[in-house]
């Protein structure tokens, strides 16, 4: 009889592997990834809150989000290094530990700065839980239910984004401002027991302590990457010289960063993975989708009201209809994934992609709320067949000593597409639209920058769909896929 493979791979010692329950460390896993996800979005719907109780500038309380999306941005590559060099489990405890204690500086935080830094300090926790439970999936599940476990993390990443603000607003209505950020901690807590118990140890590698950790390539990435996100979202949508300075020196910073990893003994990337066709395009690829994406969530509240003039109670659900399309969609998306193959269902998510962008740039505004939801959720489901499928394409075939910073790297992608989609994709909506204003756009103007911003979506999805097919056409990966 051909023996079972157990679904859960302990640490390798001398009494043989530890089993653990899959169900459980994936609940583990799962909740990091809400968790992260949660706190991104929540803290959106405070910001009046925020500037009245601290008699603070718009400006100013936008630091609040800025400060965690920077962390995040910056430090998940780095983490993610990290942990492959001194052990993921160890290191998702410690980000664990920092974002439980971090959340609850953020919820008694006497001044804004102090809130700010607490947030700073908390992205830096999720940076880490974010590139070590996709990282862990491979350690704790079998191959062949990669992708139903990538799904699962989708859907709890879609369902943080999309249950943030009407969470926030009910917390705050309830319990005032502080409880978006203390309602936190006890999930982080069980979050740390459960990450605790249920994950399998770090195993003892001989090569670890030879490796030294690239200290001057972090430090540039990080300058680099806040330099790039400072570029994409200071100015409200305006480009001016500061912003030109800042993407110079990100240009400048890339540089400078290929050179010290060329020359360091133990790199925070190794270029000749990065020189890989097959990541290079699933990065690419991942960077073109969230820049689509962020244009959802750029145009849709401007549309809704201003072109089809809905109210904002009405606009609100209609806006949560996508995200939860996307987090309804992963799970299956993983499952299939693991039984057709990664790479014909990315391609199959960027086809939905493209023709639920197709569909908003041509469909007539007489259509209405449904002539936005029925693409939108096109978009959105394709969106999560393509990100789950990705991830699995990327992850399962990585070797145990990489796995952290290649999850950083794909993390990075996405937000580094997010940022570029939020200042690019509102400029060609703003551009589109023809008036001198977005904000005091007619209803004829808002439909037309949707039609144009659509447009140019469909574009970048079908960019995505190209470097898909070319890449199927290479060999694929040992268990991609038949």
């Amino acid at each position: 009889m051909k023996p079972i493979t157990p679904i859960l791979s302990g640490a390798a010692t001398g009494e043989g592997p530890r089993l653990r329950s899959a169900r459980w460390a994936l609940v583990s896993l799962s909740l990091s990834m809400l968790l992260s996800s949660l706190a991104s979005s929540i803290a959106n719907v405070g910001l009046p809150d925020l500037a009245q109780a601290f008699d603070a500038s718009f400006r100013g309380v936008q630091w609040v989000l800025l400060a965690y999306l920077l962390a995040t941005t910056t430090l998940i590559v780095s983490v993610g290094r990290l942990g492959d060099m001194v052990g993921r489990r160890r290191m998702l405890l410690a980000g664990l530990a920092l974002f439980a204690s971090a959340s609850a500086l953020c919820g008694l935080a006497p001044s804004l700065w102090l809130l700010v830094a607490g947030r700073a300090a908390q992205g830096l926790g999720a940076s880490v839980m974010m590139a070590l439970s996709m990282a862990f999936v491979g350690e704790t599940v079998a191959k062949d239910k990669t992708g139903g476990a990538m799904g699962l993390l989708g859907t709890m990443s879609a369902m943080g984004t999309a249950l943030g603000p009407s969470l926030g607003g009910v917390l705050i209505a309830a319990f005032g401002w502080r409880a978006i950020f203390l309602a936190a901690v006890p999930p982080a807590i069980l979050a740390l027991w459960l990450t605790y118990s249920q994950l399998p140890p770090d195993r003892e590698r001989p090569n670890s302590n030879k490796a030294r950790f690239d200290a001057p390539g972090m430090l540039l990435l990080a300058l680099t990457l806040a330099a790039y996100a400072l570029a994409m979202t200071m100015g409200r949508g305006s480009f001016g010289p500061v912003n030109l300075a800042l993407l110079t020196a990100a240009g400048l910073g890339l540089g400078l960063f290929g050179l010290v990893e060329r020359r360091s003994s133990s790199p925070l990337i190794d270029l000749a993975t990065i020189a890989d066709p097959a990541l290079r395009a699933s990065l690419a690829m991942s960077a073109l989708v969230s820049t689509v994406v962020m244009a959802t969530l750029v145009v849709g509240p401007f549309y809704l009201s201003r072109s089809l003039g809905i109210d904002a109670a009405l606009a609100g659900i209609v806006l949560s209809i996508g995200p939860l399309a996307a987090a309804m969609t992963a799970v299956p998306a993983g499952r299939l994934a693991d039984r057709v193959g990664a790479h014909r269902m990315t391609a199959a998510g960027l086809a939905a992609m493209t023709a639920g962008c197709a569909l908003l740039a041509l469909l007539p505004r007489a259509l209405g709320v449904a002539g936005y939801v029925v693409p939108i959720v096109v978009i959105t489901a394709g969106y999560a067949l393509f990100q789950t499928a990705n991830n699995t394409a990327v992850m399962s075939g990585i070797g145990q000593d990489r796995r952290g910073v290649i999850s950083g790297l794909l993390n990075l992608s996405r937000s580094l597409g997010l940022l570029t989609g939020a200042s690019a994709m509102g400029a060609v909506f703003a551009s589109g639209s023809g008036a001198p204003d977005i904000a005091a756009a007619g209803s004829d103007a808002v439909a037309l920058g949707m039609r144009a911003t659509f447009a140019a979506a469909g574009l970048l999805t079908a960019a995505a769909l190209a470097l898909a097919i070319a890449g199927h056409r290479r060999p694929m990966a040992p268990g991609d896929g038949p």
